[in-house]
């Protein structure tokens, strides 16, 4: 496939000047501690508030589990100046790589998120592909051509890695194989200053650090300047994120017509869940009942329940008996 170009979609304007990232984490010439020290970086560009900063981010999940609807999503709000995971988005131009998918699969997910009784902004800013080039093979040219060729070049997603990166060479072990293939993008988007997702998968098993369950070695996550996991635990869908220049995320999700939406902090939204249930138990309770026999009763282990009461009957939610350790709903 030939890469975009200049000439392919002209727009007026002044040439192309590159810029140094704020995040350029690239090994750089020696240069002294005073000198560096003095320097004044722009600060870092959130493409998306919270989530997603000018670099690679790898976003994985399991199959069927809602990947691509969360970057199609990314890249019309980006497009459109709209809203994404609860945070508005400064408008801009997205390409958004398709590579499982076919044009009459995505003209479906459009008329899905965007439904055409319903008003809606201008689509004009997102561009879709369905075939690209390999890493190494054309792939960073024919991004380029892209970038070159719209007037505010903001996010790309790339779905998925498996559909661009180049064969294993024979004497690479894994690991060189997963950073050679994801350091090409990393360094392209941190170039240009612009965000570059790639969308990929998780391991079959369960991993306690969520960066862990990323299916492929630490190449792929090292590379990386962000790392995402979209997950689906026994509490519902979750959203881990990690990375050089964002706060920690640990987000629990609603799904709902191709559209992921954020409930809030995983464990206060779990908590509130705990909570519930907890109430909901002593509404039906006859008399005062332990903390064991609530835990019983809501399916809930016993050290939660003992932790979310005492915090009740702080909020005035629950009073403790004077027999002991026995509650009650307030009022009740």
């Amino acid at each position: 496939m030939a890469p975009l170009t200049k000439s392919a979609i002209s727009k007026p304007g002044k040439p192309f000047e590159p810029l140094v990232a704020a995040n350029d984490n690239r090994p750089m010439a020696v240069i002294d501690g005073e000198t560096l020290f003095n320097i004044e970086f722009p600060p870092v560009d959130f493409v998306i508030p919270q989530y997603i900063t000018e670099g690679l981010t790898i976003l994985a999940g399991r199959p069927k589990l809602g990947k691509s609807w969360l970057a199609l999503g990314m890249c019309i709000a980006v497009a459109t100046g709209g809203n994404v995971l609860g945070e508005d988005c400064d408008q801009g131009d997205a390409l958004y790589l398709a590579l499982e998918d076919n044009q009459r699969r995505l003209h479906d997910r459009l008329r899905v998120v965007c439904p055409p009784q319903m008003s809606r902004p201008n689509l004009g800013r997102v561009s879709f592909q369905t075939t690209a080039p390999l890493v190494g093979s054309g792939l960073i040219e024919h991004l380029n051509g892209w970038r070159q060729s719209v007037e505010n070049p903001k996010l790309i997603v790339i779905d998925t890695l498996a559909k661009v990166r180049p064969p294993k060479k024979g004497n690479q072990d894994n690991y060189s194989a997963d950073y050679a293939a994801i350091v090409p993008l990393q360094e392209f988007a941190l170039e240009h200053r612009l965000a570059v997702v790639v969308v990929h998968h998780v391991r079959k098993m369960e991993a306690d650090d969520p960066l862990e369950a990323v299916s492929g070695t630490n190449g792929l996550t090292g590379a990386a300047d962000t790392t995402m996991v979209l997950d689906r635990r026994s509490d519902g869908p979750k959203l881990y994120a990690r990375g050089r220049d964002i706060e920690e995320v640990d987000k629990a999700l609603k799904f709902d017509q191709g559209v992921w939406s954020v409930l809030g902090n995983a464990d206060d939204v779990k908590q509130s869940e705990q909570r519930l249930k907890i109430i909901e138990v002593l509404s039906d309770a006859v008399g005062v009942m332990m903390p064991s026999e609530i835990a019983k009763e809501a399916n809930l282990s016993p050290g939660s329940v003992r932790h979310l009461l005492g915090r009740m009957v702080k909020d005035g939610k629950v009073e403790k008996s004077t027999l002991g350790a026995h509650y009650k709903l307030v009022g009740r």
